[in-house]
């Protein structure tokens, strides 16, 4: 398991299908990123008005993390149409979005 996890390069252009054109069309690729969490969700406000006042901690924070990684999300937007759909890709440690490609038989460029 020591080349488990390598370099993910991905270009920022991508041909592929798109549901709402029901054709291939290039899609612009983004990394999918979490959203700013909302004050008003139930959850949120359950969890505040059980903090207030005295008595320290109410709920447990997790600590034991298992996971290194995450797995990477790809946001695909339809040139076209801008259908926005994602695709899920296998967990890696660095993912880089439209760096420099490898070439064959080139020598290294320091």
């Amino acid at each position: 398991s020591v080349n488990r996890f390598k370099m993910v390069n991905i270009p920022k252009t991508r041909k592929t299908h798109c549901t709402r054109c029901n054709k291939h069309v290039m899609h612009k690729v983004t990394q999918y990123k979490k959203g700013k969490e909302s004050v008003f969700a139930q959850g949120k406000r359950r969890y505040d008005r059980k903090q207030k006042g005295y008595g320290g901690q109410t709920k447990p924070i997790f600590h034991k993390k298992a996971k290194t990684t995450k797995k990477i999300v790809l946001k695909l937007q339809c040139n076209d149409c801008k259908a926005v759909h994602q695709i899920p890709l296998k967990r890696c440690k660095h993912f880089e979005l439209g760096g420099d490609k490898k070439s064959k038989g080139n020598p290294l460029v320091y």
